[in-house]
């Protein structure tokens, strides 16, 4: 199952770069970025499309990270606890079998 799942991860992968590399063919005319505060240089629209898309990534992995550590935080906390827990429900239950009779 396993040697499944990395063959459609290869498939899709493979089927993403291809698309994103007829992209770029498919779109060579140069486009001017007019943004609020500057006019950008005329470079090619798949250029600033994926960009854009960089951008957007790298911008959610900064904005998600700060909740992924207060999790995993929350998660290493709380499986110390259990840890605690159940070192002190061990100790208890060889106490139990010691004071029987």
């Amino acid at each position: 199952m396993r040697w499944l799942k990395g063959v459609v991860l290869a498939v899709v992968t493979l089927i993403v770069l291809l698309l994103g590399m007829l992209f770029a063919v498919r779109n060579q005319q140069t486009v001017p970025l007019d943004v609020i505060w500057a006019e950008l240089p005329p470079a090619s629209l798949s250029l600033w499309l994926l960009s854009t898309l960089v951008v957007g990534v790298l911008l959610g992995m900064v904005a998600m990270s700060g909740l992924y550590l207060r999790l995993r935080t929350t998660l290493m906390r709380t499986r110390h606890d259990n840890q605690q827990q159940r070192k002190e429900l061990d100790r208890l239950r060889v106490q139990e079998f010691k004071e029987a009779p």
